[in-house]
């Protein structure tokens, strides 16, 4: 064992997801500083099963119960221990057999195991925004109180959480997330009308799953990172800016009180933020790609059109409202990109699914932990409503 470095028991709940994946490449190239102690999966059982083989952890959980009786005969001539379902994620977060929790799951679906993970003492590296847009209250405070360092992987909070490494006694005046645009930016609602999933799909710069891609083409994807950094870095809503920056070098940037702006630059590749958060506080070499300012293109900076792009204006609303409006617009929309991936509605109808939903499920300006879980489930429903699904 590398005493000066001792391998740390990683947890990828989320395995089989794009971050899950990018996860395991890291983790194979530094076996003597990781290995993947725990491998969870939704439906993607095929893959699951072969990221157990490869990686032999101690455990793995299938969330479709259906597809148990195969992944536990696939690995039967292994030590690998199997379980499913939904409260299987929540009991194994709760295990001692890892140090690390990468909450990689897609969507609310990731509370629960990382709120138990939290409570249980893990260590957090955090790819999943929407734990912390639908209870970021609650989620910081269970932190606080069991001494938890929350690492964000999100490669703007990654790189916020970097400039700040060094900085605990200076006052942060803003930060300022960048974002891509999508490959729709400078487009009109006359052309988005007629987007279809295919084109929403193909995002210039980065590779990523369906759900982030699509929340990356309405813009909906920065407004929930707004969010996520007002919980993370513990500030007021007016402290959080958003500029469009579509080559995608500078990760984001923090301004401090004496004016000076911090920037976190690098190409856009998500192992790099996922490889600084397994190995925090250290960093360690790799061969991914260089940023070459000798071939250098101009870096460009815009203000976002969110008037043509409304998602980003409703989390925007979501964010200085506060209460359970965060957890109401996500919900919304983790139902409306379902609908539009299966071509169930358009891509503007995304937007008005959301505000619809935002206006009609009432309002909590101090929830509890439950009624999170109740704003959740009636903004699902009601937007599945306006749908027909």
């Amino acid at each position: 064992m590398n005493t000066e470095f001792p391998i740390k028991r990683i947890a990828i709940f989320g395995s089989t997801g794009s971050i899950g994946t990018q996860a395991l490449e890291v983790i194979a190239a530094n076996p003597e500083k990781f290995s993947a102690d725990v491998l969870t999966a939704h439906h993607n059982d095929e893959l699951l099963i072969e990221q157990a083989l490869k990686f032999n952890p101690n455990v793995v959980v299938i969330g479709d119960e259906k597809k148990y009786s195969k992944v536990k005969e696939a690995l039967a001539a292994t030590d690998v221990k199997v379980f499913a379902g939904e409260k299987a994620l929540e009991e194994v977060a709760a295990m001692n057999c890892y140090d690390l929790m990468l909450a990689a799951i897609v969507g609310y679906a990731g509370l629960k195991p990382t709120l138990k993970a939290i409570e249980n003492g893990k260590a957090i590296a955090l790819a999943n925004k929407e734990t912390l847009v639908v209870a970021g209250d609650i989620i910081m405070k269970k932190a606080v109180e069991n001494r938890v360092p929350i690492i964000p992987v999100d490669s703007e909070h990654s790189a916020i959480f970097q400039c700040l490494v060094g900085e605990t006694r200076n006052r942060i005046e803003k930060i300022i997330l960048t974002a891509s645009g999508g490959p729709f930016i400078g487009r009109k609602p006359n052309y988005l009308v007629n987007v279809k999933r295919e084109h929403a799909l193909q995002h210039p710069n980065w590779s990523m799953g369906a759900k982030i891609t699509i929340d990356s083409a309405t813009l909906m994807n920065k407004g929930l990172e707004m969010i996520e950094a007002k919980w993370l870095f513990n500030l007021s809503p007016e402290q959080v800016q958003v500029i469009i920056h579509p080559q995608s070098i500078i990760h984001s940037m923090v301004q401090f009180e004496d004016g000076s702006i911090k920037a976190q630059m690098g190409l856009p590749d998500m192992k790099l933020p996922i490889q600084y958060a397994l190995a925090f506080p250290k960093r360690i070499p790799n061969n991914f790609p260089r940023y070459d300012f000798k071939k250098v293109n101009t870096l460009t900076f815009e203000e976002p059109d969110v008037k043509t792009f409304r998602n980003l204006a409703l989390a925007q609303d979501a964010l200085f409202k506060g209460g359970n409006l965060p957890c109401i617009m996500n919900a919304a929309n983790e139902i409306a990109v379902f609908a539009f991936l299966r071509n169930r509605i358009n891509f503007l109808d995304m937007t008005n699914v959301i505000e619809k939903t935002m206006e009609q499920v009432p309002f909590i300006e101090h929830p509890t932990l439950e009624e999170y879980f109740d704003s959740d489930g009636e903004a699902r429903n009601f937007a599945a409503d306006i749908i027909k699904l």
